[in-house]
């Protein structure tokens, strides 16, 4: 992806703010929205945004995990599977 082609100064955005929305649901690439010359703000699409979102949340996740791996806040399958077996019994 390269954003050099998507980038707009805000007043580009004001002008033509049906154009970049009906755009963005075509395209897919985020537009960048400049105010003085300086990345203000990035418009996307729902689409890319809700995987982004998802995205995120995975990353969120696995950075989680692998900090309960180096804390040793793990236990094996076998001994959780156990113990539900256990619990489900014991109802």
């Amino acid at each position: 992806m390269r954003l050099s082609s998507q980038i707009k100064p805000i007043s580009y955005l004001k002008a033509h703010a049906a154009e970049i929305v009906r755009n963005l649901g075509e395209q897919g690439e985020p537009l960048v929205i400049t105010q003085n010359g300086e990345a203000k703000a990035v418009i996307q699409n729902i689409k890319s945004y809700e995987q982004m979102q998802e995205t995120m949340a995975l990353l969120k996740m696995l950075a989680l995990g692998s900090r309960q791996i180096e804390e040793g806040k793990v236990q094996p399958a076998g001994v959780i599977v156990r113990r539900l077996r256990e619990r489900r019994e014991r109802f």
